[in-house]
């Protein structure tokens, strides 16, 4: 637990007035709910510094987004960090970074996708973001996790790893290089689309799991959180990555391939409510990519768990051997089931 004290003393708020405990499933940054009696009040977060190298370029995103929204979309609820007291949107203690935000009364969040309503609500939601910022100049912003969704850079990483990774487990796992190799076709329709001045960058989350969207009492959506990632960017990343983690009745740690299916419904219900928000912005060409988007994010997922099982777990980390190539193989089963659909 940080030292509430010295921290909230930045923030000109009373410590004495607030519990702290953990909050929510994120694996990024350390999340804290401070609550007054049972009331929750705030949420401190303490960025991670390791993965975003530059929180000071987090800070910077959000704040011009912010002051465009405010001028130009002022009824649009934006989550934004609170002002410390000599206005910086973080502070420093003990070589951490914390910042604090307002606890959005009456909402809560999800961590799995479980009614293809919530699908719905999630893809209008995120949507949304990204039309509301239409006329934002996306050279504003920075890039908090350079190369991030380039599938060409995460194909061209797993052809390294091919070569300098592990040798035992390059070896034994040949057979899940080849299928991946076999999907290349992929890299080269992603490569097409970000030539193609039909397809836009815009304002992008990047980080479109259902985790991300506050919902009120009745299950409606009311905005997305988590704005670490926002860059500019194209739509395929957030539509792919609503396909990659809400489609599926299980998630990438599931062992038991047959468990891993698409259900339809759900994914129709993604594409329904993000064009709720965006068809009329999107070209034609854009809107025909739609079940591409689901390829490309499944796709680079599976090609980076097994680029860091052969790299020993490098980035991803394991608690057991051969988690990653487990991560990897589900996703590639996730990858050929949305073939079929």
């Amino acid at each position: 637990m940080p030292d509430l004290h010295r921290i909230l003393d930045q923030f000109g708020i009373d410590p004495a007035l607030y519990t702290a405990s953990p909050y929510g499933s994120g694996l990024i940054h350390a999340t804290f709910v401070l609550r007054m009696g049972d009331e929750p009040c705030y949420i401190l977060q303490r960025v991670n510094h390791h993965v975003f190298r530059k929180p000071h370029d987090i800070a910077h995103n959000i704040r011009v987004i912010g002051h465009y929204l405010s001028h130009h979309q002022p009824e649009y609820l934006f989550v934004s960090p609170i002002p410390d007291r000599e206005s910086n949107d973080y502070v420093t203690e003990a070589g951490e970074y914390y910042r604090l935000f307002a606890f959005v009364k009456g909402t809560h969040t999800v961590d799995t996708c479980t009614e293809p309503g919530q699908a719905w609500e999630a893809a209008r939601q995120f949507g949304q973001f990204t039309a509301v910022l239409d006329g934002f100049r996306t050279d504003m912003l920075r890039y908090t996790i350079p190369g991030f969704h380039d599938l060409g850079l995460r194909y061209r990483q797993f052809e390294d790893a091919l070569r300098q990774g592990d040798p035992s487990r390059i070896q034994d796992t040949e057979a899940v290089a080849r299928r991946l190799a076999d999907h290349a076709h992929i890299v080269r329709r992603y490569q097409e689309c970000r030539r193609s001045p039909a397809f836009r960058l815009r304002v992008t989350h990047h980080d479109a799991k259902i985790s991300n969207v506050l919902f009120d009492e009745r299950e409606k959506g009311v905005c997305v959180i988590d704005l670490d990632t926002v860059m500019p960017g194209f739509f395929i990343s957030d539509v792919g990555d609503m396909i990659r983690t809400y489609v599926s009745p299980v998630n990438e740690e599931e062992k038991d391939l047959d468990k891993v299916t698409v259900r339809k419904d759900f994914l129709d219900a993604i594409l329904s409510g993000y064009r709720s928000e965006m068809h009329d912005r999107l070209s034609e060409e854009e809107r025909g990519a739609f079940r591409f988007a689901g390829h490309f994010m499944v796709y680079m997922q599976a090609l980076r768990f097994y680029t860091d099982h052969l790299n020993k777990d490098s980035y991803y980390g394991a608690g057991y051997e051969g988690q990653n190539l487990v991560r990897a193989r589900n996703q590639l089963k996730l990858l050929e089931e949305l073939s079929r659909c």
